[in-house]
């Protein structure tokens, strides 16, 4: 059954979940004639002060998901509900059709064009610098921080939708097809929430999986596992890499080179300047999405001239007397903080890393190779703390701090003019805050009120 809001408009909807997402597609719905019925299992009085105004205008419960959720013509799943919860077995045996938000909020745009961004590393960035690209066309929306319900259903025609899409969006979706996208790279993370490796990787192919012979995806030819998924891709494929073989953008003495199937002629960019070869992936893959919707190259480089970054990821946050300090709270898996050390790699500075937070099921032991050279601390905190310390015993020396205020007090203690302090802690930040946006803002904040 797909959504289709002129047929159901008027009926009873619910939606699982009243999270920013949940809450965002219930005050759509709810705008657009629907009587919302709202579920969530956090204490009533918690969701009553999330929803607002809204608690006014729709019917809703706390701290259950009763069987009321069975009654509605359809219901829209908040993305990162466990897919095992026992409402969700109900809703299938009662038949009831479960759409996620992007479905929802796709069905009530105008807009003509969708680019989606995904991956496990590298997405904001990426759905950052598209839309730059895209200049005043896009409407950046998403993962990145504005729920999709929120800005689709005020796009014009000739707005670019330009979607960070996470695996907990992409797994309950069924109907969504960009017009161009990308899978930038896929290693082991969400594990606890999708239960296997391979149902994580199924929920990125999702990405694709409805495009058809006009609309382009872009994959990373370096990546083992994006590139062998590629084959699943029934549009257009477009990878980037090493120069030769499959790719159509690599990098070539600075520059990005990038050349779509069929053109003799090569475009040439100067890429951002942003640190790490992750960064280079990043600009390859907006680019060629850019491309394949018709962007002159002119306005790709224009838009890496000016692209400054994206905060709470290698975010410089300051110095305390010579002490670089950097916030990359973003890096909420391990690769990510591998990533970020080899963007740091080059710095000849040592590095009192703080690492932790709520455990995402991924063992802490690939970070010790860069750490043994690297790190001439680590400062654990959160919830995962035990198990980085066991993880990575003897790698470096370990100070067990507890929370962030601590880390970043005991770092400004032991370290000195010409060392770095980085915030990337390979971990979600759930244990001891709202999010990673609140985690890499208390950082930036100790660091000015201390130093």
């Amino acid at each position: 059954m797909r959504f289709d809001p002129k047929s159901l408009k008027g009926k009873k909807a619910g939606v699982l979940g009243l999270g920013k997402s949940g809450i965002a597609a219930a005050r759509l719905l709810a705008s657009k004639g629907f009587k919302v019925f709202g579920s969530d299992s956090r204490p009533r009085a918690e969701v009553g002060k999330s929803l607002g105004k809204l608690a006014s205008k729709i019917e809703w419960e706390g701290g259950r998901h009763s069987e009321k959720l069975l009654k509605r013509a359809f219901v829209v799943k908040s993305p990162g509900l466990p897919p095992g919860l026992p409402i969700l077995q109900k809703l299938k045996e009662a038949k009831v059709p479960v759409f996620s938000e992007l479905d929802v909020a796709l069905a009530f745009t105008k807009a003509d064009e969708v680019v989606a961004v995904t991956g496990t590393n590298g997405k904001t960035t990426t759905t950052a610098l598209t839309g730059a690209i895209f200049g005043k066309r896009a409407v950046v929306c998403g993962n990145i921080g504005t729920a999709i319900s929120d800005v689709a259903p005020k796009a014009g025609r000739k707005d670019v939708l330009v979607v960070e899409a996470s695996s907990y969006q992409l797994e309950d979706s069924v109907y969504f097809r960009p017009n161009a996208a990308c899978i930038l790279n896929i290693t082991a993370d969400h594990l606890d929430h999708h239960g296997s490796m391979q149902k994580y990787i199924d929920a990125k192919a999702r990405v694709f999986r409805d495009q058809q012979r006009g609309d382009t995806c872009v994959f990373n030819a370096v990546d083992p596992l994006t590139y062998k998924l590629a084959r699943r891709c029934q549009g257009r494929r477009l990878f980037f890499g090493h120069k030769g073989g499959h790719a159509h953008a690599w990098v070539d003495d600075g520059k990005i080179v990038c050349r779509l199937p069929g053109q003799k002629k090569e475009v040439k960019l100067s890429p951002p300047k942003l640190p790490g070869e992750h960064n280079l992936e990043n600009a390859m893959a907006a680019a060629l999405m850019a491309l394949s919707r018709g962007v002159k190259p002119a306005r790709i480089q224009k838009a890496f001239k000016s692209f400054k970054g994206v905060e709470h990821r290698l975010e410089e946050a300051g110095t305390f007397h010579g002490l670089r300090c950097v916030n990359d709270s973003k890096a909420t898996n391990v690769d990510s903080t591998l990533v970020a050390l080899k963007a740091l790699e080059k710095d000849a500075s040592p590095i009192f890393l703080i690492l932790g937070g709520q455990h995402k099921g991924s063992p802490y032991t690939p970070l010790r190779s860069l750490i043994e050279r690297k790190v001439k601390a680590i400062l654990t905190i959160g919830a995962a703390a035990g198990k980085v310390e066991e993880d990575l015993a003897g790698a470096a020396p370990i100070f067990p701090c507890g929370d962030l205020r601590t880390a970043v007090e005991t770092a400004f203690k032991i370290g000195s003019k010409g060392e770095t302090l980085l915030l990337s802690p390979a971990c979600a930040s759930f244990d001891q805050f709202e999010n990673f946006e609140e985690r890499g803002r208390l950082f930036k904040d100790l660091v000015r009120r201390l130093s």
